[in-house]
């Protein structure tokens, strides 16, 4: 019989033999899956014995790993904001990236308007929505998806963070207007796909072969979502209120251009941990 602490040594040594980057962390997280335990549970009974059974999990999700397939696929679960989502291949995995769109959400409402409508476009597993909703308690969100398995998810970490009686989940298309009786809102924000279809296959296999290729085509140019949204959802947007965008590296200033010729009052942008504008807020 061996413990939790030693099939875990056993999944780390091949991990990081294999030349995974976070061994340490991904071999806790495919031990507590197998043995579905929270992380905390787990490392409370590191010690304690186990079954063959939740060692050959062990076995069959390292392996999946070795071949490309992310950790977070694997366990169905990943943490966006310090909140746990549910996350399966139906939806991108949330980056920390990401969580700038959070924070900036935050410094433009805080103090000034906490009880925002907010509207997230193009929203797959919810994480925004999620992070926003906890974040600013009195805003009422909507999230909107073209897909059905997308809002299926999001649906769920909707639910899994008890923001049910404030989150509606809307089906509609980013490239054309939005749904009749949607509303108004005071601000959008939308992390919508942006990378040119000429470059998907550039990227990582981890990405290309596991992640939805849909919710990464921007288009020819990568900026086709930016300017079907800036055409199509601006007219939602109150006078004053806020449209904010997550862009892919060296996009700001084209989508800020995009604003401006569009008529919004302003364009700005925040940077990330690595000095990218990465952040496009536009103010109507």
């Amino acid at each position: 019989m061996k413990t939790y602490n030693d099939i875990y040594l056993e999944a780390r040594n091949v991990l990081r033999s294999c030349g995974v980057e976070g061994y340490n962390l991904e071999a806790k997280l495919l031990v507590a899956r197998s043995a579905g335990k929270t992380m905390n549970e787990l490392l409370r009974d590191m010690n304690l014995y186990t079954t063959p059974a939740v060692e050959e999990k062990v076995v069959e999700y390292t392996g999946r790993r070795l071949r490309g397939e992310p950790v977070a696929y694997i366990t169905g679960s990943w943490e966006f904001y310090g909140l746990p989502m549910i996350v399966t291949p139906d939806v991108l995995i949330p980056r920390m990236d990401t969580e700038l769109l959070v924070d900036t959400a935050k410094e433009l409402l805080i103090g000034h308007k906490m009880d925002a409508r907010i509207l997230d476009l193009c929203c797959g597993s919810g994480c925004i929505t999620c992070a926003v909703g906890h974040e600013l308690p009195a805003t009422k969100l909507v999230a909107v998806d073209i897909s059905p398995s997308a809002l299926e998810v999001c649906r769920k970490n909707v639910n899994l963070n008890r923001l049910n009686t404030r989150v509606i989940c809307m089906q509609a298309d980013a490239l054309s207007s939005p749904p009749l009786g949607t509303g108004l809102f005071d601000m959008v924000i939308s992390n919508p796909p942006y990378i040119k279809s000429s470059e998907i296959n550039t990227l990582d296999s981890s990405v290309k072969d596991f992640e939805p290729i849909w919710a990464l085509d921007g288009g020819d140019d990568g900026l086709r979502f930016y300017k079907a949204i800036i055409k199509y959802w601006k007219s939602i947007i109150r006078p004053g209120g806020f449209l904010l965008f997550e862009v892919g590296e060296g996009q700001a200033e084209d989508v800020m251009e995009m604003l401006l010729a569009a008529g919004f009052s302003s364009a700005d942008t925040r940077k990330d941990t690595g000095d990218v504008d990465r952040v496009v807020i536009g103010r109507k």
